[in-house]
């Protein structure tokens, strides 16, 4: 049977990771990537999981929409080919034939169905007792019109180069369908990337790095993951190092 939270602790847990402490990062202890759909009927049950995780306020959690279902009738409306290239990435670095929906990539390192929060936390937790956790400290937080980006020394076992990335993304939707699989639904849809951009690299020893603040989005609900990824021979995503959540608006979701 599927993981679930209460209903109250749901929604504190919500209200922790999506504004509590806005403009300061957190450290977490793993990164999950959603790749989902609004055209995939097996996807609403894993969108509504995904919510879950990111109420759990100690996981990096972002949700990538893909564009293969638009044929179906209905164009997702947070839909890229960006992101429909990113998962066909991790499949070839993960040795894998194809790509599915909804799928679950943990720490660039291992996969798991959407829907599964129980093996998906025990991935994440295996994989950190193991050593491949995020061992390279990320600190991000916004200083006046700026997002100061701090990351610490790598542990010796850490690959000495990876890309510095930062995934932009808005902080909740709720979309309409009207057409298509889910036709009739209202779904939600929780920090979902509208934006990849590499902005640096990382040679295993400390450094900080300042963006323009603006790059954060269109509104007071947005945020941005900052991934310390290693990549393939061709640039595919690759294992994630280190990593944190930055985000900004109001100090409290209710004010």
């Amino acid at each position: 049977m599927p993981f679930r939270l209460p209903a109250a602790i749901l929604m504190a847990g919500l209200l922790l990771a999506t504004g509590a402490l806005a403009g300061e990062s957190r450290t977490p202890k793993g990164v999950v990537e959603l790749f989902t759909s609004q055209g995939c009927a097996s996807c609403p049950p894993a969108d509504t999981a995904f919510g879950e995780l990111v109420a759990q306020g100690d996981l990096v959690a972002l949700s990538y929409h893909v564009d293969y279902w638009n044929y179906l009738g209905w164009m997702d409306t947070l839909g890229s080919k960006e992101n429909t290239e990113r998962q066909y990435g991790y499949a070839k670095t993960l040795g894998r034939s194809g790509v599915c929906t909804p799928q679950v990539i943990i720490n660039g390192r291992d996969h798991a169905k959407g829907t599964d929060l129980k093996t998906i936390n025990s991935k994440i937790d295996y994989l950190r007792d193991k050593g491949e956790g995020l061992t390279v400290p990320v600190n991000a937080t916004m200083r006046g019109d700026e997002i100061e980006i701090e990351i610490g020394a790598g542990q010796s076992q850490d690959v000495r180069e990876a890309d510095v990335v930062v995934a932009y993304f808005t902080k909740q939707q709720q979309i309409e369908v009207t057409k298509g699989e889910n036709s009739g639904k209202s779904m939600n849809y929780w920090h979902s990337v509208y934006d990849v951009q590499s902005v640096g690299m990382w040679n295993g020893q400390s450094m900080t790095l300042k963006l323009p603040g603006k790059l954060m989005g269109k509104s007071k609900k947005d945020g941005c993951a900052i991934l310390v990824q290693t990549s393939g021979a061709n640039g595919e995503p690759a294992a994630i190092l280190g990593a944190a959540v930055l985000m900004v608006g109001r100090k409290k979701e209710n004010n």
